[in-house]
């Protein structure tokens, strides 16, 4: 399945001699969308054949993975499990979009406390849970594996061998470990960070061999999930401009990023950059919900 490029018309590109588009990867699936698609392709398909029925990932609150895997094994016909960071929610989660949503799915939902979550990856741990839920097949924290990023390999294509530089957000590296491996040596990949840590550098260098790329950490906001009035307003201002929505953890960031980028003249004349909707949207919600209590504009769905 491909996405089609939309090309942005904004008076700062005219202005720099700067083309942008943006790969609508967002509108792949309604619920499992952009890269969240791409991630779990492979390993749905690997679940199957090892004749695994039960899905055991883990996530926060308002994790976009936590709602694609959950949709993605009601489609399947497989059992699915979260395990939720955070005890505190055990008694209100109904009021949580994103775990609502997850619930309708049918996905089980098991909340743990920040300390235990901690240790998702120990054998032991790993063990009580399929001593609790029986033999499963364990999707990584955001989806990111050597199956996922063969995923996000297949986000380019060759239409896409015109532009000079791919920009993607990242969190946990995957998606653009898949756009490095699988972009054109003289393409520039360039990711903006979503949450603060020098890690994450030395997490894309795991996953792949090639250097063509660049990781840019001025646009986090204050860490993962942190939002401002500010990014709201420029995301809301993006939608009235172009029609297309942006989420306020990964995407929006990005965007912002990438445009104060090109109006601080750091790309040449000429550049052609396309850049990727990674989806997400699900979580403006959710994020809507912490802004009203906060007594902050809310985002535009």
């Amino acid at each position: 399945m491909q996405s089609k490029n939309s090309y942005l018309d904004l008076p700062v590109l005219k202005e720099k001699e700067i083309t942008l588009a943006l790969k609508r990867e967002d509108l792949l699936h309604p619920l499992i969308s952009g890269n969240k698609y791409r991630k779990l392709k492979y390993n749905l398909q690997e679940a199957q054949n090892l004749h695994l029925r039960t899905l055991i990932t883990f996530g926060g609150a308002y994790s976009n993975h936590i709602a694609a895997l959950s949709y993605a094994g009601m489609e399947k016909g497989l059992a699915t499990v979260g395990i939720i960071r955070g005890e505190e929610l055990m008694d209100k989660w109904q009021d949580n979009p994103t775990l609502a949503m997850a619930h309708q799915n049918g996905m089980v939902l098991k909340f743990i406390s920040r300390a235990a979550y901690r240790k998702k990856t120990d054998l032991d741990f790993l063990l009580t849970l399929e001593e609790e839920y029986g033999p499963f097949y364990l999707v990584p924290e955001g989806g990111t594996n050597s199956l996922a990023i063969k995923g996000c390999e297949e986000i380019l294509t060759q239409a896409d061998e015109d532009f000079d530089m791919v920009c993607t957000c990242v969190g946990t590296g995957g998606t653009m470990a898949g756009l490095i491996n699988s972009s054109r040596p003289y393409q520039q990949v360039m990711g903006f960070a979503a949450l603060k840590g020098e890690f994450l550098e030395e997490e894309i260098t795991k996953m792949t061999t090639e250097k063509h790329w660049k990781l840019i950490s001025d646009y986090h906001f204050n860490g993962y999930g942190k939002v401002t009035g500010e990014l709201v307003h420029f995301i809301n201002k993006f939608k009235r401009t172009t029609g297309i929505p942006l989420d306020p953890v990964y995407t929006g960031k990005m965007l912002y990023g990438l445009l104060d980028m090109i109006k601080n003249d750091n790309f040449a004349k000429g550049t052609k950059i396309l850049a990727i909707h990674t989806g997400g949207l699900q979580g403006i919600a959710g994020m809507n919900l912490r802004l009203k209590k906060k007594k902050l504009p809310l985002l535009h769905i």
